[in-house]
């Protein structure tokens, strides 16, 4: 048996049969920026944006006023009396109101309001009950001369039906100050719309 001439030491470290490892690369310098851009690069001018948005508001706007609500009724109004109330600084108004439907149901009216806008200020008073009405008419005869039968609520109105009649209201203003009015509106509410009808003289 041949002895090698050199035999290994066992005391010492043996060298490794593979060859050292490299030492690792530097990591690759990564820009974010670069690969998906930035705002400016990737997104169009400010003023295409801004006139985008303002033609999104006008069309949702025309769609809105094309869709809103409204009334299935007209009207209009006629022979305005007022008396004023001696010594109490108000008037009482006696108004004719004509109301047709134009709808294909019947126009029930719920509530019944006038308004009043002088310059004074604005007033508002809901229609007398029709049980008064006589005796308002003893009060004051003007009222009763060109008066119809009273309009009040819970009254019906068919489909393609006209009705006409009389409101009174008061308002704490002089006569004066009645005649010089800027307007005044009377709003119909009826029962089954969101919309209330209002005429205006």
């Amino acid at each position: 048996m041949t002895v090698p001439e050199n035999p290994p030491d066992p005391l010492q470290p043996q060298a490794s049969a593979t060859p050292a490892t490299a030492p690792p690369e530097p990591p690759t310098k990564f820009e974010i920026g670069e690969e998906f851009g930035t705002a400016k690069k990737n997104l169009p001018p400010v003023k295409i944006l801004l006139i985008g948005a303002a033609l999104i508001v006008v069309v949702a706007g025309i769609v809105q006023f094309a869709q809103r609500p409204s009334s299935a009724a007209t009207g209009s109004l006629s022979d305005i009396v007022s008396v004023e109330v001696p010594d109490q600084n108000f008037v009482m108004v006696a108004i004719n109101v004509t109301v047709e439907n134009r709808g294909d149901k019947p126009y029930w009216i719920h509530t019944l309001k006038a308004d009043l806008e002088t310059a004074g200020g604005h007033f508002s008073d809901q229609a007398a009950s029709a049980v008064d009405f006589d005796r308002y008419f003893q009060a004051f005869p003007v009222l009763k001369e060109n008066a119809l039968p009273a309009l009040q609520p819970e009254a019906r109105i068919p489909a393609g039906g006209r009705l006409a009649g009389t409101m009174i209201v008061s308002f704490p203003v002089t006569a004066d100050a009645f005649a010089q009015r800027k307007s005044l509106k009377v709003s119909i509410q009826p029962y089954d719309q969101p919309v209330p009808l209002v005429l205006s003289k």
